[in-house]
């Protein structure tokens, strides 16, 4: 009978070793903040990587659009738990690339709204206008709203799961289109972990007549000027990639069972496959955007500027407030099993108690395997980006990241009474 273990690494007292400060952190008190509570968030930040979950944390607090926090803990790679031999340990930097995984999709779905903001296509048209081939077997009601709300009937492929199938594309979205869904479009609430993302990449492939990656870089990456910010990584930027690792709660019943039901195999297997080459050259569209935790808070912070980001406009202040404008009240996800509330391509906060901690209601942003966070919160004029290399369910780090949420939301002011 297997019992009750965790994945972990070993972490000393003293982190100066393994820590990593950008040299532009503002003074807190240039946005009206003190700097206690700065520190006392950074200090909530220390907790969780003293949890020995995660071999590398990187972090990247603004607020008022002033860069307060950017920082990193632990090593890139060679100190996973498993890792028994430390001079192979490569410090992590506060602004290495790592993969965001499903919160890929908020900027996926960006994608999709700027072909909506530009008249190329329409939110509430069948997927089938611009993909005939998806109508069969009674999909062809779905919309495009409907993909982006997790309401497309398409949660999962049939079957099991042959991780294979992400690196050829065309065959997977030759299997989705002749899937059976599990319900008519917008019948039932059932996470689309990312079946919905080789869809919506191939409306704008059928669209533009470019690839994903090539619209990204024309509308996002370059106007921003990110250094990563891309689907995959290039070999020749992937020294300082950061690897994943399985960490947490080991694989038990019932936690494999329910990892099975929404990635389609087990945790470790997942691991292997994000940290192999193949993954950062292929297109996942739902999954493999890689950021440094920096560029990640200047996306949500652009989106919280209501598509500004200094003199370039990215989005249209209307294709913003569309694209986090609540779908769905909170509700029992099929795949996730938990209430969720979502808009068309976020994961939105709540209120008392939110994704994003209490009284987040205007939050919007997304999650990412596990253990990526990534929002932005008008209400605190705040954007934040967490990202981790452990990659766990359940684990000694729930308590910490409960408090560096709850840090978060009371360390930060609302303004004007907003929750």
């Amino acid at each position: 009978m297997r019992t009750f273990s965790f994945n972990r690494i070993d972490v000393p007292q003293d982190l100066s070793d393994r820590l990593s400060i950008a040299a532009h952190e503002a003074d807190p008190e240039s946005t009206g903040l003190q700097r206690r509570q700065v520190e006392a968030i950074w200090q909530a930040v220390e907790q969780l990587y003293r949890s020995g979950v995660f071999p590398a944390l990187t972090f990247c607090l603004r607020h008022r659009g002033a860069i307060l926090l950017e920082r990193g803990l632990g090593h890139a790679r060679g100190h996973g738990p498993e890792d028994r031999d430390p001079r192979q340990a490569v410090t992590v930097r506060h602004d290495d690339p790592i993969c965001l995984f499903s919160a890929s999709k908020a900027i996926t779905a960006m994608l999709v709204h700027w072909l909506n903001q530009e008249g190329l296509i329409d939110l509430t048209d069948p997927v089938s206008r611009y993909i005939p081939e998806f109508a069969s077997h009674g999909k062809k009601n779905a919309t495009i709203y409907h993909l982006l709300t997790h309401k497309g009937g398409i949660p999962r492929l049939e079957g099991d799961f042959d991780p294979e199938l992400l690196y050829d594309h065309e065959a997977i979205v030759k299997i989705l289109c002749a899937a059976h869904p599990v319900s008519s479009g917008g019948r039932r609430l059932a996470y689309h972990a990312l079946t919905a993302g080789f869809i919506l990449g191939e409306l704008i492939q059928r669209v533009t007549g470019k690839d994903a990656r090539h619209l990204l870089n024309r509308v996002i990456r370059q106007p921003m000027a990110m250094k990563y910010f891309d689907y995959g990584l290039p070999a020749d930027m992937r020294e300082r990639m950061i690897l994943n690792y399985a960490t947490g709660l080991r694989d038990i019943f019932p936690l494999n069972r329910y990892l099975q039901h929404v990635l389609g195999g087990s945790l470790e297997m997942a691991v292997q496959m994000c940290n192999d080459p193949r993954f950062q050259d292929a297109l996942i569209p739902a999954g493999n955007i890689y950021a440094s935790a920096e560029e990640t808070c200047r996306f949500f912070e652009m989106l919280r500027q209501r598509g500004r980001y200094g003199d370039r406009q990215i989005f249209e202040p209307a294709t913003v407030h569309r694209a986090v404008l609540e779908a769905n009240a909170p509700e029992l996800d099929g795949s996730l099993l938990l209430p969720m509330r979502y808009s068309m391509g976020f994961m939105l906060g709540s209120r008392p108690l939110g994704l994003f901690g209490p009284q987040t209601g205007q939050a919007f942003g997304h999650l990412g395997f596990t253990s990526i966070f990534c929002w932005a919160d008008p209400a605190r004029e705040s954007s934040v980006a967490l990202m981790t290399s452990g990659k766990a369910l359940l684990g000694p780090h729930v308590q910490p990241l409960a408090k560096l949420l709850y840090t978060l939301s009371s360390r930060l002011p609302t303004s004007g009474g907003a929750k």
